[in-house]
């Protein structure tokens, strides 16, 4: 698989070489466009480009977060260009002459001034596409997307390239699900305990853009094997006042968020209040389990058929405040507290059938009525310190970076079990398992340009985590609950990281390979008091690389590769036997060693006029050290004292390898003016292979379309639909997923107001969840019926106004400084 990747992007390089030598005699056009008050650089600024004299431009670009824009592919001749942006007052620079002796024009930095009187009201015509793909990133844009009006993070995610969510909100990348989620850009021990009930707390109407990045470059954390996702959060830098309301309802979610951002010179404050709740559901479950005794003379059934009902909510609030000390100092402090919390009541009945195999005849016939219930809440606080420097020299920066975040961690747990006949006597358990979780990272960047095509990027970080836990277990005794002496303990895990990297950025053949190349060194230090564990240090060096080469303004090519570890996590090493059901018992395993990954992407963008967009990404994965779930079965296990009957117990190990290779492919087609089609399609293959295992290979796909229409009258339409393919485990699978959603939005009040509708699966009260398990004496098939039929309202609001005004520049003492010669305010 190396080898054809390897050859793959050699073939591509060798036909675009053919197609373009590296002696191109077209010429370039390249300059920076910054803020002529504040001296910040402008991006996504709209430059145009002109025949001299002519009236309609003949080819565009935008400007890059440094306010950098560069126009290729040009011919000999004059030419004039423009530079727009919202805001701003339009700039003209004309008479630029293309020629043999001029090929390449280095227009430097242009400023442009603010638009100086308040606007009554903004209609933004263009709008970013809902997808760029980036040279070390894929951004999926949120703000127009009508079906996850209303819902969660993870109802976002469901629409992003290279991302699959299941059922129950456990996300993959590229068929990966140890990912590194990060909010804003900075880790939150929100993600700690619980991923789902975290992803489900954040509001689809507070998230920005998500950025998925598959290949992370040296500047991040070596850890999550399947990258990293960025939830970006909404805020703005406009001058004035403003914000919005957003308040959903429906059958299965309800939503509330507000935003409020306000800016006045060099200091802008932006707060949000965001919370949600799952509405309780019911699902039905049926579990069939038949296995084995070592001899093979006898074979037990277990039938276990009941319901689960099921609630979740919580909230994200958060403010931050910004303050440009200087026009090169700026330094922002944030804070947040988040809080999230689910319940959930079974009712489960069961028969447990032993049968002589020999003799052809029953031992037991046993029932019972198991009532189970399990509570979890979790208080977050993260704050944090940022200070950012930028010095006389183009791209030269320094950043600091001070993060810390706290979790608060409570879970319950209870279970009886009552018998319907045999004369056994009623049993139980209830547990309360309080913990904390606290991660502080410290870290600077500093960047240096050395030349205009090759730059370096060093820094260094610590992250300390400590987690804390106790479990207190009481157990049914003559009808009452005593205390457990031997399921009661606390444990402590804390875990210091400190890395240092360092990494180029570089074009080579006169732009023809774009590129970022670096290397992380990361050591981990771990202490615990896990009874038996003993972690040893480790150290890590994690390479990166991407490449790219832009055949022109619309088409690019870019093959990347990282290193990549997985930690294992809090739930992963928690020695806590969760006994909430006696015959499917689980626990953490904290002798686990870190997964190693290595990542290969090449992929190709193409960019049409008529707004039509199109990517293609072959992947492959390796990884070593796998984290895999193994479920074991006993006729009878021994738990601290306590002996379980019929258990299929679960628990996480490092097991062999892991290989997965496969195509992502994204496409985006405006049919018509109205009408406009996207697809996300991903499908592979996943080879695993474990020492007394055969090996397993597994075909996967996900497939979805969305079509959106424009009506007219601020009226739009869409329709979504997914689908998950089933996937093969190294003990058997795991189920499809498919649902379909429908909305309306229509504005209102000149587009300050909206109101939307929406509608999941109106067909269907239940998605059919079927999980097949086995081993060496056993197998499991388990049905899940979960409903997901829902329907909703959405309404929003945003207000306030937004001012343009120019600002007076301010010298390094932050002193007024009079306006540059060039500014045409007034």
């Amino acid at each position: 698989m190396r080898n054809f990747f390897t050859l793959l992007f050699f073939l591509c390089s060798a036909l675009v070489l053919n197609a373009q030598p590296y002696n191109n005699p077209k010429g370039r056009l390249t300059g920076k466009v910054i803020d002529a008050s504040t001296k910040q650089p402008v991006d996504y600024a709209t430059v145009s480009i002109f025949k001299d004299g002519g009236a309609s431009p003949i080819n565009g670009v935008v400007t890059d977060p440094k306010g950098v824009f560069v126009i290729t592919n040009l011919n000999p001749g004059e030419y004039s260009i423009s530079i727009d942006f919202i805001g701003y007052q339009k700039k003209i620079v004309d008479h630029l002459t293309i020629g043999a002796a001029t090929p390449n024009i280095e227009l430097g930095t242009i400023s442009i001034a603010p638009i100086q009187n308040q606007l009554k009201s903004v209609e933004i015509v263009s709008k970013a596409p809902v997808v760029e793909n980036k040279i070390d990133k894929m951004v999926y844009n949120v703000t127009n997307d009508l079906t996850s009006q209303g819902g969660s993070a993870a109802d976002v995610l469901q629409k992003v390239p290279q991302v699959t969510v299941d059922i129950d909100g456990n996300v993959q990348l590229q068929g990966n699900s140890n990912i590194r989620f990060l909010i804003n850009g900075k880790p939150s021990s929100i993600f700690g305990a619980s991923l789902a009930d975290a992803l489900q707390s954040i509001p689809a109407s507070q998230i920005k853009n998500i950025e998925v990045i598959t290949s992370p470059g040296a500047k991040y954390d070596a850890n999550g094997t399947g990258g990293i996702i960025n939830i970006v959060l909404k805020d703005s830098k406009i001058e004035g006042v403003n914000g919005n309301v957003n308040l959903s309802a429906g059958t299965r979610r309800e939503n509330a968020n507000l935003n409020l951002n306000v800016r006045e010179g060099n200091f802008g404050v932006n707060a949000f209040f965001g919370g949600g709740e799952q509405i309780n559901s019911t699902t039905l479950n049926t579990n069939n389990s038949l296995s084995y005794s070592q001899t093979r003379d006898t074979t037990t059934k277990l039938l276990q058929k009941g319901t689960n009902s099921f609630t979740r909510g919580g909230f994200q609030s958060g403010i931050s405040f910004n303050w440009d000390i200087t026009k090169k100092d700026a330094l922002t402090a944030s804070f947040g507290y988040n809080y999230f919390a689910n319940h959930n009541h079974g009712l489960t009945n069961q028969e447990s059938t032993e049968f002589d195999i020999p003799n052809n005849n029953t031992i037991s016939d046993i029932f019972s009525l198991r009532n189970s219930e399990s509570r979890f809440s979790g208080r977050y606080l993260d704050y944090s310190l940022n200070y950012k420097k930028t010095f006389a020299k183009e791209g030269q920066e320094l950043d600091v970076l001070f993060n810390s975040s706290y979790g608060n961690n409570k879970s319950y747990s209870f279970q009886k079990q009552n018998y319907l006949n045999g004369g056994y006597p009623t049993s139980g358990t209830q547990s309360d398992n309080p913990g904390t979780d606290h991660e502080t990272d410290i870290s600077i960047d500093y960047t240096q340009p050395v030349t205009k095509t090759f730059t370096i990027e060093t820094g260094a970080k610590a992250v300390l985590e400590n987690i804390n836990n106790s479990v207190v277990t009481d157990t049914l005794l003559n009808g009452a609950f005593v205390p457990n002496a031997n399921q009661t303990y606390g444990f402590n895990y804390n875990r210091k990281v400190y890395s240092y990297y360092l990494s180029t950025t570089f074009s080579l053949f006169n732009n023809f390979i774009n590129g970022k190349a670096g290397l992380r060194d990361e050591y981990t230090s771990t202490s615990d008091n896990f009874p038996g564990a003993n972690i040893p240090g480790y150290n890590t060096l994690a390479p990166s690389a991407v490449l790219s080469h832009k055949i022109d303004e619309s088409q690019s090519f870019k093959l990347s590769y990282s290193y990549r570890i997985q930690r294992p996590d809090y739930g992963d090493l928690n020695p806590f036997y969760n006994i909430s059901d006696p015959h499917n018992i689980s626990v953490g395993n904290p002798n686990l060693k870190p997964e190693i990954g290595h990542n290969y992407e090449f992929g190709y963008n193409k960019s049409f006029n008529q707004g039509a967009n199109i990517y293609i990404g072959a992947f492959y994965r390796y990884n070593t050290n796998d984290i895999q779930t193994l479920t074991t079965h006993y006729d009878a296990k021994d738990i601290n004292g306590t002996t379980y009957s019929d258990v299929y117990l679960t628990q996480r190990y490092n097991i062999g390898t892991e290989t997965t290779d496969g195509v992502s492919l994204f496409a985006s087609l405006p049919v018509t003016k109205a009408l406009n089609l996207r697809t996300n399609i991903m499908f592979g293959d996943r080879i695993t292979t474990n020492p007394g295992f055969s090996t397993v290979s597994g075909y996967v796909s996900r497939i979805n379309l969305n079509a959106t229409y424009d009506f007219g009258n601020n009226l739009i339409g869409e329709v979504f639909g997914n689908y998950n393919s089933s996937q093969r485990t190294i003990q058997g699978t795991r189920p499809a997923f498919a649902f379909y959603n429908l909305a309306v939005r229509k504005q209102l009040w000149n587009k300050k107001a909206s109101i939307g509708l929406t509608a999941t699966d109106p067909f269907t009260k239940y998605i059919n969840q079927t999980t097949t398990t086995s081993g060496a004496n056993f197998t499991q098939t388990s049905l899940r019926q979960v409903p997901f039929r829902s329907f909703g309202i959405t309404l929003s609001y945003k207000f306030g106004k937004l001012e343009f005004k120019k600002e007076k520049d301010k010298d390094d003492n932050n002193n007024d400084a009079p306006a540059p010669e060039n500014s045409s305010g007034k």
